[in-house]
């Protein structure tokens, strides 16, 4: 097997036949995912990094790596500091970094389908004052070197049942081809997989995690569409299914169907469509708009059928949980459980609850200091004992058909107390989820606004975490879902105007509630729930309003409270959530595991 350094060295080879000096080795597909298939993880292959977001670049002379904060620790553990620089994002970027390092006249390649337009365009301007060029490839440099690649896979699409989608493909497709004629548009390129999944009501096995099926959709405005698949991956099933308003055509087709489009109106959302569609429509000469995906913000509101079947879903998702988390009280002082076990254990508790198709992500196991990595993954080569008098941090979720799950608890691994300072920040981190749960909000008010409800105990304290608090979630779908979000607002640029948009929050969509505090090389701490924004109806309000109901329901561990900082109303909230799960819970449940959780709910 070759070494990580041994593939780079052969990287840069193929880039000197190809008279290239340098190339950019992102995470991502021709579809801009969050989450690739196995034959599109070429960082990983190229670096060892396991993360979900970075990206590389090769000189003929240095390579850099750039992620997030998610990864600071991560990245360090896993890639070779001796042939690659860490680099940090937002503080720097591979284009910043390409205008400083790369030498004068560089002809730097990049994949087109594997980038967006803007990226290439912000590279291509850093790079011109040095004479410098970005170049698309015709073929990946890295597949070439890359000798046990996997395949794409050819998994049979599934159909996704109006008894969980709530509304039909017909009804989907009709509606979008009204938002085109709304705005003089012909039809429009859905190269997003979990739009296209949404939009025509089918679901697949082609990436893990995530239950989508690699195809492209052109939307016309007469409500029919083109499906772009790989023939075998179609069943009669499916061709039942989408009917003859959907035509059937070869993925190996999809560039020659963008020049069909010549002097169409065409839309495509320059944050999901690739450098390579822009460029195939270009060269068709069709009119291309640049505007959203179309279906992003109706497959973020959930519709009652959806809402229902996601309630269905946590109540399933939650009685795994608290067998797990029963479990884990007594198996963990033994001093016997890993990372990996426990991982393992909490999977299984999720096959036996019932119609589990996938996780819905890797589960975060982190104990001790590997939980104060955010986005941790464990390996074989990481794997810690969850030790007695230790914190333990669990981040998973599962994809069943009426819902997807994400879920966060950290527990005290006993026997004894926890220190005065874990319960103190695992109480500042708790109060800030309730803060957020329990906030009334009128219409128009958007993720950012309420993003310091759940940071403000941290903050009197002089503490912060490094990520976002809370993300849109899919109906069997993503787990990570836009267009809304919980996050600090985004910076503002040199001109003085906003960077980017900011979606208002909706009745009907999902977020993740997830404020956390990470010291690390000691311990991490992080709650999280789903919540749903609905309607509120307030006594003498002037205006609409809105604010959240908690979906998941599973015991938070009362072990890391500090009860004196909780105020009576924190209180009322704890045992009111308590209270809801018994009712929905415990009648799943039986003997020890129905008595543990009696204790973990009682009042405070």
């Amino acid at each position: 097997m070759q070494t990580h350094e041994a593939r780079l060295t052969a990287l840069r080879k193929e880039l000197a036949s190809r008279g290239l000096d340098g190339f950019v080795v992102p995470i991502s597909d021709e579809h801009m995912s969050e989450y690739v298939g196995a034959y599109a993880q070429r960082l990983e292959w190229l670096t060892g990094f396991g993360g979900s977001a970075g990206t590389a670049v090769v000189l003929n002379d240095k390579a850099a790596i750039f992620v997030d904060g998610r990864y600071t620790l991560q990245v360090r553990d896993q890639v070779d500091g001796a042939h690659w620089d860490y680099q940090g994002v937002p503080e720097t970027s591979p284009a910043r970094w390409l205008g400083e390092h790369a030498p004068d006249g560089a002809v730097i390649g990049y994949d087109a389908w594997l980038h967006s337009k803007g990226w290439a365009e912000a590279v291509a301007r850093a790079l011109a004052p040095k004479g410098g060029r970005l170049v698309a490839v015709d073929s990946n440099p890295v597949d070439s070197v890359w000798q046990d690649r996997p395949e794409p896979s050819l998994a049979p699409a599934l159909v996704h049942e109006d008894s969980y989608s709530g509304k039909p493909s017909a009804e989907k497709r009709a509606e979008l081809g009204e938002w085109l004629k709304t705005y003089g548009l012909d039809a429009a390129v859905i190269a997003a997989l979990d739009s296209v999944a949404w939009l025509l009501n089918i679901r697949g096995t082609d990436v893990e995690r995530t239950p989508v099926t690699l195809s492209y959709v052109v939307a016309h405005a007469d409500g029919t569409a083109d499906l772009f698949i790989a023939p075998e991956k179609v069943t009669p099933e499916l061709v039942a299914h989408l009917g003859n308003a959907v035509r059937l055509r070869d993925k190996t087709d999809f560039v020659s169907a963008l020049e069909e489009l010549h002097g169409k109106r065409v839309a495509a959302d320059p944050t999901n469509c690739v450098a390579g569609i822009f460029a195939a429509l270009d060269n068709a000469g069709a009119v291309v708009v640049e505007t959203g995906d179309p279906c992003v913000l109706p497959k973020a509101i959930k519709n009652p059928v959806e809402l229902a079947g996601h309630r269905a879903a946590q109540a399933r998702d939650g009685a795994a949980v608290t067998r797990f988390l029963h479990w884990l009280s007594v198996e963990g002082p033994k001093g016997t459980v890993t990372e990996i076990s426990a991982a393992e254990a909490l999977h299984q508790f999720r096959r036996e609850c019932g119609d589990l198709r996938d996780l819905s992500f890797d589960t975060i196991s982190g104990a001790g200091p590997n939980g104060a990595i955010v986005h941790y993954r464990v390996s074989e080569e990481t794997n810690r004992r969850l030790e007695p008098g230790s914190v333990y941090l669990v981040d998973s979720g599962g994809q069943y058909p009426d819902g997807t799950t994400d879920i966060t608890r950290t527990v005290w691994i006993g026997p004894g107390e926890a220190p005065a300072e874990v319960k103190d920040r695992f109480t500042r981190v708790l109060r800030g989820n309730l803060a957020l749960a329990t906030q009334t909000f009128p219409t128009g008010t958007t993720g950012s606004q309420l993003d310091t409800l759940a940071r403000q105990f941290l903050w009197k304290v002089g503490l912060d975490y490094a990520h976002g608090t809370g993300h849109g979630v899919g109906s069997f779908l993503s787990v990570h879902e836009g267009p809304q979000r919980i996050a600090k607002p985004p910076k503002y640029s040199g001109g003085g105007g906003q960077a980017g948009g900011e979606q208002e929050l909706l009745a009907g969509m999902i977020l993740s509630d997830e404020p956390g505090y990470y010291k690390t090389g000691e311990y991490g701490i992080r709650v999280e729930n789903l919540v749903v924004v609905e309607e509120r109806h307030i006594h003498g309000a002037e205006g609409a309003w809105l604010g959240f109901d908690t979906l998941t329901l599973v015991p938070i561990d009362r072990n890391l409270i500090d009860l004196a900082q909780l105020s009576l109303e924190e209180r009322a909230w704890w045992n009111a959530y308590c209270a809801r799960i018994m009712d929905v819970i415990a009648p799943q449940l039986e003997g020890e595991v129905l008595t543990w959780l009696e204790e973990q709910c009682a009042p405070l």
